[in-house]
C-alpha cells in the first residue's frame, strides 16, 4: 500500500480543499501529514486502504490534531520503551555478575536448600512490594514505617469518606422524601387543574359582569354627583348635620303645635257679619244675572217659534 490516499472518489472535495488552502485558510503540508498518518495507522491495523470520506476543513483540522497528539504519544512511548530496554539490559548484566559472584563463593541458587531459596524469594517479593532496592533491616523498617503512615492516612481518609457518605446518604433520603412529597403535590395539583379551570372560567364571566356593573355604578355616581352639585349639596352637609336639623325641626313642631291648634279653633267661629252681607249681595247679583240670561233665552226661543 502506498503512503498517499486514493482520492479518485473525492476529487471534487480535494479540489475544494486545495482551493481553500491557496487562499491561506489551510496548509497543503497539513493535508499531506494527515494522509500519511491515516495510511500508517491503517497499515498498522492490517487494512488495505483508507475508507473514502468527505474532505472538509473541519475534518482536516480535527484529523491533524489527532495525528499530532498520536505522534507525540508514540514518540514518548518509544523513548520510555527504549529506556526500559536499556534498564533491563543493565539489570540482566548486574544479575549475571551477582550470579557469578555467588557461584564463586558457593552460594549459587542451585546449591542452596529449598527453604533458603523460598525465603529469599519471599524477601525479594516483599522488597519489591515495599519498593526498596536493598534487603537491609533499616530499609525494611523505614518502608514499614512509611506503609504504617500511609495506612493511618488511608484510615483517616476512609473515616472522613464514611462520614461524608453518611451525610450524603442523609441528604439523599431527605431529597427522596421531598421528591415524593413534590410528586404527590404535583399529582394533586394536576387533579385540581380541571376544577380550577372551570372556576376560573366562572370567575372570568363574573369579572366581566362586575366590570360592567362597575362602569354602570361609576356612571350613576357621576350622575348623582352632578345632581348634588346642581341642588347645592356641599360636603359640609353630612349625616350628622341632617340628624341635628331633624331634631331641631321636631323641637319647632312641638313649639308650633299649640299655636296651630289655637288657629284651627278660630276657624270654627262664625264669619264676620259684614263679610257675610257682602257675600250674600254677590250671590244675589249672580242669581239675578242668571235669571235675566234665562229670560233672554226664552224670549229668543219664543220669537223664533212665532216666525215659523
Amino acid at each position: 500500500m502506498s503512503d498517499t490516499l486514493d482520492l479518485s472518489s473525492n476529487e471534487s472535495s480535494l479540489l475544494l480543499l486545495l482551493s481553500k488552502s491557496s487562499s491561506g485558510s489551510f496548509d497543503t503540508n497539513r493535508i499531506g501529514e494527515v494522509k500519511s498518518w491515516l495510511s500508517s495507522q491503517f497499515d498498522a491495523a492490517g487494512k488495505d486502504h483508507v475508507p473514502d470520506f468527505e474532505y472538509t476543513p473541519r475534518n482536516i483540522s480535527h484529523l491533524h490534531n489527532l495525528a499530532t497528539i498520536s505522534q507525540a504519544k508514540t514518540q514518548a512511548a518509544s523513548i520510555i520503551a527504549n529506556d526500559f530496554r536499556l534498564k533491563a539490559s543493565e539489570y540482566r548484566s548486574q544479575a549475571a555478575r551477582i550470579r557469578e559472584i555467588l557461584e564463586n563463593v558457593g552460594l549459587a541458587q542451585e546449591g542452596l536448600p529449598a527453604n533458603v531459596v523460598s525465603s529469599s524469594q519471599v524477601l525479594a517479593n516483599v522488597a519489591n512490594l515495599l519498593n526498596i532496592r536493598d534487603t537491609e533491616l533499616s530499609s525494611f523498617l523505614v518502608a514499614m514505617g512509611d506503609v504504617s503512615l500511609r495506612k493511618t492516612g488511608v484510615e483517616d481518609k476512609r473515616a472522613k469518606v464514611q462520614k461524608e457518605s453518611k451525610i450524603l446518604l442523609d441528604y439523599t433520603r431527605k431529597a427522596i422524601a421531598r421528591l415524593t412529597y413534590l410528586k404527590r403535590t404535583l399529582a394533586q395539583l394536576e387533579d385540581d387543574v380541571a376544577p380550577c379551570e372551570s372556576q376560573m372560567e366562572s370567575w372570568k364571566t363574573n369579572l366581566a359582569i362586575m366590570i360592567s356593573k362597575e362602569r354602570q355604578y361609576l356612571q350613576q355616581y357621576s350622575n348623582y354627583k352632578a345632581m348634588l352639585n346642581r341642588v347645592g349639596y356641599t360636603p359640609e352637609i353630612s349625616h350628622g348635620m341632617l340628624v341635628e336639623m331633624e331634631e331641631h325641626r321636631k323641637e319647632l313642631d312641638k313649639k308650633t303645635k299649640p299655636i296651630l291648634d289655637t288657629l284651627r279653633s278660630y276657624q270654627d267661629l262664625p264669619p264676620d257679619k259684614a263679610l257675610a252681607a257682602l257675600a250674600i249681595e254677590d250671590k244675589k247679583r249672580q242669581y239675578n244675572a242668571a235669571e235675566k240670561y234665562l229670560e233672554d233665552v226664552l224670549q229668543s226661543a219664543l220669537a223664533t217659534s212665532d216666525d215659523v
